[in-house]
Order: structure tokens, then sequence, then C-alpha cells
């Protein structure tokens, strides 16, 4: 009798506490051990309320990108989502989202040189900082995640509105069952009948 290959779907729920770094560090060190095995597919279920901070958000990017390229990413939505939960939805090789969920960023002003603005929206010089100074080391991380959010929405036009399933269809980052159904019917007719169809 054969056994079921360990290189099967496997899956694994990313719960989103709002900044509790030690459950995240632990849910992280229990990620990378399950990529360590190269599985054919790792589903991650995001659920909670809330949001990874951003420099968790940055960490699990950094362990995601390193992934065996005979793994493939899902990332599961079971939750409407914000901020840093928002990019590690992402970066899955496919993405699905309950069809209810949203998913939300705040606006951030980015500079060219990166530095984060102050309360009065005027940027900081750069140069040395203390712990005491404006620079707010989160929402520089902040601001990381943003430019990384951006590689796959536009944050400028996005961020501060309520992005629904609708929006992400526009933009290619969920798919469209019923589209494809109808696109499938309509090209298999075409085809069937002898009609030329563009590629």
């Amino acid at each position: 009798m054969k056994t079921r290959s360990k290189r099967s779907l496997r899956q694994f729920q990313l719960k989103i506490i709002s900044y509790r770094y030690s459950d995240y560090i632990d849910q992280i060190a229990e990620l990378e051990q399950l990529l360590s095995e190269k599985p054919r597919a790792i589903q991650i279920d995001l659920v909670g309320v809330g949001e990874i901070p951003p420099d968790m958000a940055l960490l699990i990017r950094s362990v995601l990108i390193e992934h065996s390229p005979r793994t493939r990413i899902i990332t599961n939505a079971r939750s409407s989502l914000q901020g840093g939960s928002v990019l590690v939805w992402l970066l899955g090789d496919r993405r699905i989202i309950r069809d209810d969920a949203r998913l939300y960023f705040r606006r951030v002003e980015l500079t060219e040189d990166e530095a984060v603005p102050n309360e009065r929206g005027k940027e900081i010089e750069p140069g040395y900082q203390d712990s005491f100074s404006e620079i707010d080391p989160e929402e520089a991380d902040y601001v990381q995640v943003l430019r990384r959010i951006n590689e796959f929405l536009p944050v400028k036009e996005l961020a501060g509105r309520m992005i629904g399933v609708p929006v992400l269809r526009q933009f290619g980052l969920v798919e469209n069952e019923q589209m494809d159904h109808y696109l499938a019917t309509a090209f298999g007719k075409r085809k069937s009948e002898g009609m030329v169809v563009p590629r």
C-alpha cells in the first residue's frame, strides 16, 4: 500500500493577533519548518482581527520568498485584512479571499529617501536620530510594507479605502471562476465552430 506523500498540500493557520510578537515568532518558526520539508503546496490561512505588525510582515515575506520553487504558496484570507496582513496575503502564488472580506491599508506619505514624515506632514532630515527622535522605526517598517504592496496594487490610489473582491479581480489578484467559466465556454464554442480564437 502506497503511503501519502509528504509533498502533498499542507495547511498552516496564521493567526492574526495584533502586536503579540512572541506569537508571531513561534508561528514563523513553524512556517519555516514546514517550508524546509518542501511540500508540493502550502495553504496559509490568515485568520483573526487586527493586522500583522509591519516588522513581522516583512519577516514573513523574507521567509516566503526563500521557499523552494517546487512549493506552491496558497494564501487564504478567511478574515478581512489590514496593513501587514495584506502584504502576507499578496505573497501567495494563488490567493483566495472570503467573498465578503475586505483589504485595508492606511495612507502614509512615501518619500524618496524613505524618511518618514512627521505629524505636520513634512519630511524629516535624514541623519543621526536617537531613540527619542520623531522617526518611529515601526512607521518606517510600515512604509516598506506599503512599498511591497505597491508591487501588486496601486497604493497611492487605494490607501485609506476598503478594497473588496471585485477590485481584486480587476487587478488579477484572485480568480474569477464565473468569468473563467464564461470564457472557457465561449472560446470552446468558437473552436468547435472553426473560428479563430486570438491568443
